[in-house]
């Protein structure tokens, strides 16, 4: 199962955050920088929906690709916001936020697969909305322009971001509320 072609995405996925990250890097006006970040981010993102599709329908889903796919949107993300903190795109706290309730809640879902107890902090829709809110937000932020020539994408990428931090944020108190009995019962 390591080389399905949902995995093969997943994996693609990986691959390619040196790739939105360096693009910083090339000697490039700031504008196509901005847009080719933003371009490749929403690529790499749609193939999230995509291994997700091809592995329910080719009947090709696994506990590797399970793993494997949250790592691969946790890692996506966290780069960006490293990316766009370094442009003052984002504040610290966002970033600080996003990425520590990632580590706060693969801890928590490791913690709770060790215990038998992975049941009660199983993906929720509120975890899927934060997650949404994010892939959406993020490349308002690299786009950093108008789009269209018509909509400040840094006004709603900020705004949306704010919507992801609310949400990350319930996200999180939701996954720990809900693994708190199991928490309760093994501190005793």
């Amino acid at each position: 199962m390591f080389l399905t072609l949902p995995t093969l995405l997943t994996w693609a996925r990986i691959v390619a955050i040196p790739l939105i990250v360096g693009v910083f890097y090339l000697d490039l006006a700031p504008a196509h920088q901005n847009l080719i970040a933003t371009a490749l981010f929403i690529v790499v993102a749609l193939t999230d929906w995509l291994d997700g599709y091809l592995a329910r329908k080719l009947n090709q889903t696994s506990s590797f690709g399970a793993f494997l796919d949250p790592v691969a949107d946790k890692l996506m993300v966290c780069s960006a916001l490293l990316v766009l903190l370094k442009l003052q795109r984002v504040d610290a706290f966002v970033a600080l936020v996003i990425i520590g309730r990632e580590i706060t809640i693969s801890a928590l879902r490791e913690w709770m697969a060790q215990i038998g107890a992975s049941r009660s902090v199983a993906v929720h829709m509120v975890g899927k909305l934060k997650t949404t809110v994010q892939m959406v937000a993020i490349p308002f932020l690299l786009f950093d322009g108008r789009l269209f020539g018509l909509i400040p994408t840094r006004p709603w990428g900020t705004w949306l971001i704010y919507a992801a931090v609310v949400l990350t944020i319930w996200s999180m108190a939701y996954y720990l509320q809900k693994a708190l009995p199991e928490i309760r019962a093994k501190a005793r």
